[in-house]
């Protein structure tokens, strides 16, 4: 439990006590960048807040994304490339030059977050994530589209026309496979 003291500068945590002044339910440090909340051994569970002002020195999920105005929803893994009625839209013909990236699973860091409109898609912009494929596939292949949202290796792409490079095998008609974008 947490007692508020409001007569003096300190608010006790738990028979622990935290040097600082409680002012309209902010906790304020006695001093800058001295307490630390949690350790490396006993962490919060979640930290919920609506803007979080700090440096972060890793991230739980593996890409860059941000957010494009697409004209319908699309499955994350999903090729999509520039055009269709809004900004990006399911990719189509083979090795098409217009690729606007993957649709992301769940991106580490989202830019353009507060984008408003009907069909937002966080196309990652480079990392690792799940992308649709067909076909066989060897690791380090350099993957372009397909058709219909799905990549395929390509032994010769054209300029423009490079979704990512495979890290996994695949040997099949359709599936999934993590791929790197954005470094190539």
């Amino acid at each position: 439990t947490v007692n508020h003291n409001h007569d003096s500068d300190y608010v006790d945590v738990g028979g622990d006590t935290m040097t600082g002044t409680l002012i309209s339910r902010n906790i304020r440090p006695s001093a800058d960048t001295t307490y630390n909340l949690g350790t490396s051994s006993f962490k919060y569970s979640n930290v919920y807040a609506t803007l979080f002002q700090g440096t972060a020195t890793s991230a739980r999920f593996a890409d860059l994304a941000e957010n494009y105005l697409g004209d319908n929803i699309y499955e994350p893994g999903t090729v999509v490339m520039f055009g269709g009625q809004n900004e990006v839209t399911v990719a189509s013909g083979h090795m098409n030059t217009r690729i606007a990236g993957v649709v992301s699973t769940n991106p580490a860091h989202l830019m353009n977050s507060e984008m408003a409109g009907d069909f937002i898609v966080a196309v990652a912009l480079t990392g690792r994530v799940p992308v649709k494929v067909t076909g066989t596939i060897a690791k380090g292949d350099m993957l372009v589209a397909a058709g219909n949202g799905v990549a395929r290796a390509e032994a010769d792409p054209k300029m423009g026309s490079v979704i990512g490079k495979a890290l996994e095998n695949f040997d099949g008609e359709d599936g999934v496979i993590e791929v790197v974008v954005g470094r190539l």
